[in-house]
């Protein structure tokens, strides 16, 4: 049966975090709330626990799931070939609604989805996604809601979509808006902005000027 954390509540978000950090090692699933909407997530390593989440959302491998991290320090680990446009990018944008395509290390042994060589990462601007983060690593998170239905802003909405497919529910109360991050991809020489987002073309353009946009 699933657990519900109130993470405006001291004690509670404690107890939370570390209920979560567990289930996330044993490969569950946990929801979270980010900066966005609320996530639901697993260890990006446990091809199990992805597979799930998948399940869960009702959602095929063929749209793979993003991966969020705590600090941009862990991107040295999972990514290659990062240009100093892309850093230049997390210096700007991170820990925020910025979403970067990048080739990630060929030595990973995870399995995200039919990902082509690629993870979509991002650094969520919350506390308790943060800390969350630290404590158990790279997770990988897509919105918590059933495909087809519209992104939970509060826990309430999650849960009533995912049920028990969840261990562990961290209530942080409703999130800052639903506008989705914005998704650049930085695997070529020039940043393609794949989708407009919580950060407009002009933004990025003040900090990688020859940004191009997707048809």
């Amino acid at each position: 049966m699933a657990r519900r954390y109130d993470c405006n509540d001291a004690t509670d978000r404690t107890t939370g975090l570390r209920e979560a950090a567990s289930a996330v090692r044993r490969g569950e699933l946990v929801v979270l709330p980010t900066d966005t909407v609320y996530g639901i997530g697993a260890d990006a390593f446990s091809s199990e626990g992805v597979a799930d989440l998948l399940d869960a959302k009702g959602r095929g491998r063929n749209m793979p799931t993003p991966v969020l991290i705590g600090s941009p320090n862990t991107l040295h680990g999972l990514v290659t070939d990062f240009s100093e446009q892309a850093w230049e990018l997390v210096d700007a944008f991170w820990p925020g609604a910025l979403t970067l395509v990048a080739k990630h290390q060929p030595s990973l042994q995870w399995d995200l989805g039919d990902t082509r060589g690629t993870v979509a990462v991002r650094m969520p601007l919350h506390p308790v996604a943060i800390e969350l983060l630290t404590e158990v690593g790279p997770m990988a998170v897509s919105s918590a809601n059933l495909t087809g239905h519209p992104a939970p802003e509060d826990c309430d909405a999650a849960q009533e979509m995912l049920g028990d497919s969840v261990s562990v529910y961290l209530d942080g109360g409703p999130t800052p808006g639903i506008v989705p991050s914005s998704i650049v991809d930085v695997t070529g020489k020039v940043p393609v902005l794949l989708r407009a987002g919580a950060l407009s073309v002009e933004e990025l353009r003040k900090v990688v000027p020859d940004l191009e946009v997707a048809n």
